[in-house]
């Protein structure tokens, strides 16, 4: 189980390096971080600070760390999927060629290649 912000897992460092590194990938192919998501009152900077650790982006990061390649990374939300946590999810499943299915409180999402199930409409 994973927490937004959280840093007690013993794996978050191998964590943290692979978001760092699919960051860089994804912004080599056009990511804009959108921090309007974030709702407080910090710098720009910050806001995107606090997007890179969302549960499901942490989740999601174990799960390639801990699966067998190739296989679809299943994550369970009991929120809904923030706009740039969408975004993000498109990229990384392009990025490492897996299926992502995401269930937040409204409906299953399910990423491959870089799309959603949901056509951008949640």
């Amino acid at each position: 189980m994973f927490y937004a912000g959280e840093t007690s897992n013993l794996m978050k460092d191998e964590i943290f390096d692979l978001l760092k590194e699919l960051d860089v990938e994804m912004r080599r192919r056009g990511y804009v971080p959108n921090t309007s998501c974030v709702l407080h009152n910090m710098e720009h900077q910050e806001k995107e600070r606090q997007l890179f650790w969302h549960s499901e982006l942490l989740a999601v990061a174990y799960g390639l760390l801990k699966s067998v390649p190739g296989t679809v990374i299943r994550i369970v939300k009991n929120l809904r999927v923030c706009g740039d946590c969408h975004t993000v999810l498109k990229f990384i499943s392009d990025i490492v060629k897996r299926e992502i299915v995401v269930r937040d409180a409204k409906r299953y999402h399910h990423f491959k290649h870089g799309k959603c199930s949901c056509n951008d409409f949640w």
